[in-house]
């Protein structure tokens, strides 16, 4: 646990929020009789087993793609404003799907081989695709919740969702409290994450301890990016141009340094309501195809301008291209991968501390947002590492 964490503990002691004091109270009741919980649909009334079915059947529908995800995230916050994790999760996915089209794409594609991007994709595609059918059942109880005018958050578990999230849901039911759900929906899902991902010895030996994905690190390529439209001050957006802001994560295998990064996303995206509206209306005018032409066309095409079997050469100076420098190639999803046939997600919860609270009311991360410069610099040290793999080679 990082610092900050620790210290947030003395800070949850003095707490004057009963709310803290109730959740408290609540997560370690449930761990207290978790194991004498009965997971027997048969035992439900029929309208509740039916209820959880079609709950899956949906959310299978949708968890087909980066692209389907990320539409269905969006879709959902739109019916559902107040849950704001959903347009958080949007734009993350989209980050996601231009990190897939990254390895097929260039200049990325030239630094890695087809079985090092093969095993980069599935990789991200299994993240993508864990966090989905985790958060998005959870979004359709609230809204059959909402429908029927009563919790039904006590069906969480028939969903294999932590006892951490069931305690929260229905804390948000009674309080209406946006922040803490969507803080604690960034806790619950990067701890999913940790344990059946960045803790699996698997994607330890083949992705997170392998030199390509410390390169990837080094690159600042954990970089995510949020374009926007600049508003009027009449408040109309101006689409001429599209503006980016974010935030960059160094550590990936750490979980407190994942969390912390999801509150500083949550901070640019909530904290400023033009800049919201500004996202929003980008968002809308640009439906995802996992390209990054979606944000940048003057720097990147979804079909490949570049001449085959020709040495590589730098295209770009202060992030804009050379005189007949051709856009770097960024395919949309459906050409640069498949879909991808996933085996079930490892039962089990990973609430093991009720101190985890302390990330819902800690320090606020401050959320620079600032990222043109940093993602230009980037893309250029990218070049440069093509270019010296280039000559090596």
């Amino acid at each position: 646990m990082g610092i900050e964490f620790l210290a947030s503990l003395d800070w949850l002691k003095k707490s004057p929020f009963p709310a803290l004091h109730r959740i408290k109270r609540e997560l370690k009741r449930k761990m207290k009789f978790a194991h004498k919980l009965s997971l027997n649909l048969s035992e439900l009334p029929e309208k509740d087993e039916l209820l959880i079915r079609h709950i899956q059947d949906r959310t299978r529908q949708f968890n087909v793609n980066n692209i389907t995800r990320t539409m269905a995230y969006e879709e959902y916050y739109r019916r559902h404003p107040e849950i704001e994790w959903a347009f958080l999760g949007h734009m993350v996915s989209r980050n996601g799907g231009w990190n897939m089209t990254d390895l097929r794409g260039e200049p990325h594609s030239r630094l890695l081989s087809a079985a090092e991007q093969n095993r980069f994709f599935q990789f991200l595609e299994r993240g993508n695709w864990l966090i989905f059918q985790d958060a998005y059942p959870q979004f359709l109880l609230y809204e059959e919740s909402l429908r029927r005018e009563k919790s039904l958050f006590h069906l969480l578990p028939f969903f294999h969702v932590s006892a951490f999230m069931e305690v929260m849901w229905n804390h948000f039911w009674t309080s209406g409290d946006r922040y803490l759900l969507t803080i604690a929906l960034v806790i619950n899902e990067q701890s999913y994450l940790e344990k059946r991902m960045i803790q699996n010895q698997h994607y330890q030996d083949t992705i997170l301890q392998t030199l390509e994905f410390k390169l990837h690190d080094w690159l600042s390529m954990n970089q995510i990016l949020f374009p926007y439209y600049t508003l009027s001050e009449e408040g109309v957006p101006q689409t001429a141009a599209t503006g980016l802001i974010g935030e960059t994560l160094h550590r990936f295998g750490s979980l407190h340094e994942r969390i912390l990064l999801g509150k500083r996303l949550y901070a640019l995206l909530f904290g400023h309501p033009d800049r919201l509206q500004g996202i929003l209306s980008w968002a809308k005018d640009h439906p995802h195809t996992a390209s990054r032409k979606d944000y940048w066309p003057h720097l990147f095409n979804d079909v490949n301008d570049s001449v085959p079997g020709a040495p590589y050469k730098k295209r770009l100076d202060d992030c804009q291209l050379k005189p007949g420098a051709s856009r770097f190639y960024s395919p949309a999803l459906q050409y640069a991968w498949s879909n991808v046939e996933h085996e079930e997600a490892v039962v089990g919860d990973w609430l093991e501390d009720w101190k985890v609270i302390a990330y819902l009311m800690g320090h606020e991360e401050h959320a620079g947002g600032g990222i043109e410069q940093a993602y230009c610099h980037t893309l250029d040290k990218i070049e440069l590492a093509v270019m010296a793999k280039t000559a090596i080679l």
